[in-house]
């Protein structure tokens, strides 16, 4: 039975059969915001079924392939769609490809998600840039023996979302006319909704927004020593006082039309990444 590092190995050696670039910057397309694909300069697009050990995406919106090219004149990997814990995945083979991302060479994460929104003062469309997270998900991708070539044991996480790039994407929303938020992002399992009393409970302890990924992602790209954007489109709010039946059509209508939104926010990162050292 193959380890973790064996699998990165094989999936690694997969794509770069198909792309021989190195990738500065990898990113994780989430519900609804698959259409910033469209604006890489595709090199090459692998199937997930096609690339050994990555899971089958079966999340409603996700197209399930992984996208090589340049955005922004700068050599990425992208995930047109994710794996969810609900989906009856482990959380390492979720995160699987986060650490193929670090072993191609990318030294900055950028992950996308939609989520339903705490704070009464966000409101629906919004684009919030993570500056920090909860993981109420009951696991860890961690959990298990370490394989200290992968990263260290007990990883700090003082700094999940690296605080200059916060500051950058802030600016960048500022700059492009977009507005933006800052805040709180807490990860539950799903795949149902929560209820108005633990919505109530996910506000209280510090929450601006719920969803139902994203958290395992950063948590290894920090064990590998990536840097790490996070960006999230509010697509319903959950006010417990005001809340109706939520409509998925709905929530992928509002992040098909926030995508716009979140593209430029996500160019721009990258073009500013390219023109910097990260690590």
């Amino acid at each position: 039975m193959l380890d973790l590092f064996d699998k990165i190995e094989d999936a690694c050696k997969k794509i770069r059969s198909q792309f021989a670039k190195v990738p500065k910057v990898g990113i994780i397309l989430g519900t609804g915001l698959g259409g910033l694909a469209e604006q890489i300069e595709v090199e090459t697009s692998i199937e997930y079924g096609d690339i050994p050990h990555f899971p089958t995406s079966t999340a409603t919106s996700h197209r399930g392939r992984l996208v090589c090219g340049q955005l922004a004149g700068v050599p990425v990997v992208a995930m047109e769609g994710r794996f969810h814990q609900y989906e009856g995945y482990p959380l390492k083979q979720i995160t699987l490809p986060v650490r193929v991302f670090k072993a191609l060479g990318a030294e900055m994460l950028i992950v996308s998600n939609a989520c339903g929104g705490l704070n009464p003062y966000f409101s629906n469309g919004d684009i919030m840039v993570i500056e920090d997270q909860i993981n109420l998900m009951g696991d860890n991708p961690l959990i298990g023996v370490n394989d200290d070539r992968l990263g260290p044991r007990f990883p700090d996480m003082c700094e999940p979302y690296d605080q200059q790039w916060v500051d950058r994407a802030m600016e960048i929303g500022r700059r492009e006319g977009i507005p933006v938020h800052k805040g709180v992002f807490v990860a539950v399992t799903g795949p149902n909704l929560e209820t108005r009393a633990e919505y109530r409970f996910l506000r209280m302890i510090g929450a601006d927004v719920v969803g139902m990924s994203t958290v395992p992602e950063t948590i290894v790209a920090v064990h590998c020593g990536l840097k790490v954007v996070g960006l999230s489109v509010i697509t319903d709010m959950c006010l417990p006082d005001a809340l109706k039946p939520a409509d998925v059509n709905e929530i992928i209508a509002t992040a098909n039309a926030a995508a716009p939104k979140l593209e430029t926010m996500v160019r721009e990162i990258v073009s500013e990444a390219g023109q910097v050292r990260i690590a």
